[in-house]
């Protein structure tokens, strides 16, 4: 049977190094957080608005919670679409431009 370290050194691997492989993980997290950041805070203040709303008026149904809650989420989503299609061309973009990089 084969020794099986002829992997790390494949030429499918070109010139990533670990260093190379962690910026882009790192951009990659950077963007994740960039695109669910509005989303998040949308969450945030409708959950906000609705739990004040229930101290109020003690008013404790699961549905009067969840329904807003979610069609918030769906409104946040269609009005946000177009800014995060255009940040995932962005990104996608300029991480096919960088393939010159990756390679020797």
């Amino acid at each position: 049977m084969e020794s099986r370290d002829w992997l790390s050194h494949a030429e499918f691997l070109f010139g990533m190094t670990p260093e190379l492989a962690i910026e882009v993980f790192r951009h990659t997290l950077m963007e994740t957080f960039w695109l669910s950041l509005p989303l998040l805070a949308i969450g945030f203040v409708v959950g906000i608005a609705i739990s004040l709303l229930q101290v109020l008026t003690s008013i404790q149904d699961t549905s009067f919670s969840a329904v807003p809650r979610l069609t918030a989420f769906l409104l946040g989503v269609l009005l946000m679409l177009p800014w995060m299609t255009s940040r995932l061309i962005g990104y996608t973009t300029a991480l096919f431009g960088d393939l010159g990089r990756y390679a020797r």
